[in-house]
């Protein structure tokens, strides 16, 4: 084979792996989108139709019709509204609900209260990575690796947190965050999308509806059916 035609066929199947390096899917940015062939319905990409960009408002200094616009909120410089007493924790949101102008942005963020002791439960973020900075309190914070040899497996990657510290979560992966500290503790938490998600995990399986069968779960885990009977109890309410 002379060189010529050798850079030619490197130079083709260059150009051919770059396309396809560029031609996957986006992530997603909803838990769904069920496909349609009624030209009719309406369309939602990120969740939202947008608004037109002369309608957009931002904060009115004078008039303060309204805490939050479309490009501004206000209310993280008080506990959560958002309240689990069950575990002690409240959460304050800003995301493309209550700001609208991060819609397509990919940003979103909490702040997060515990009371001591207080825990947010094992949990993933389906749609972003977490970066959390404690800003008051001591918080015991970690997240768990599968182990790729041994699916039935996995690491722990865990670190007591003081005010400063800031800490990272990868996207998807189960996580929690628990104040062993005598004071209450304040958390901020930023994600790489408009819409993260939250999947408890305990509530999810728990209090699914409709349930998942007893067999399933008592299989699963391991455990009788009268204790399953109990976990759906607690996690239902």
């Amino acid at each position: 084979m002379s060189m010529s035609w050798l850079i030619t066929i490197l130079a083709i199947a260059a150009f051919f792996s770059s396309q396809l390096a560029y031609a996957y899917d986006l992530n997603p940015l909803q838990d769904i989108c069920v496909g349609v062939k009624d030209t009719n319905a309406s369309v939602f990409v990120n969740g939202k139709i947008c608004k037109d960009p002369k309608l957009a408002t931002t904060d009115d200094f004078q008039k303060r019709v309204s805490p939050n616009t479309d490009f501004f909120a206000s209310g993280l410089n008080v506990r959560g509204n958002i309240v689990r007493a069950k575990f002690g924790y409240s959460i304050t949101v800003v995301d493309v609900n209550t700001m609208p102008g991060l819609n397509t942005l990919g940003i979103s963020f909490i702040r997060a209260d515990l009371e001591p002791r207080g825990l947010i439960p094992l949990h993933t973020h389906q749609r972003a990575t977490e970066l959390i900075t404690i800003l008051e309190g001591t918080i015991y914070a970690g997240f768990l690796l599968p182990d790729s040899p041994n699916i039935f497996k996995s690491h722990l990657f865990s670190k007591i947190l003081n005010p400063g510290d800031v800490f990272v979560i990868p996207q998807g992966l189960i996580h929690f965050l628990y104040n062993v500290g005598k004071k209450n503790a304040t958390v901020l938490a930023s994600y790489n999308s408009q819409n993260p998600g939250f999947v408890m995990i305990p509530n999810s399986i728990f209090a699914s509806d409709p349930p998942i069968l007893d067999d399933v779960l008592a299989k699963g885990f391991q455990l009788d059916k009268k204790a399953i009977k109990q976990l759906r109890k607690k996690f239902s309410d």
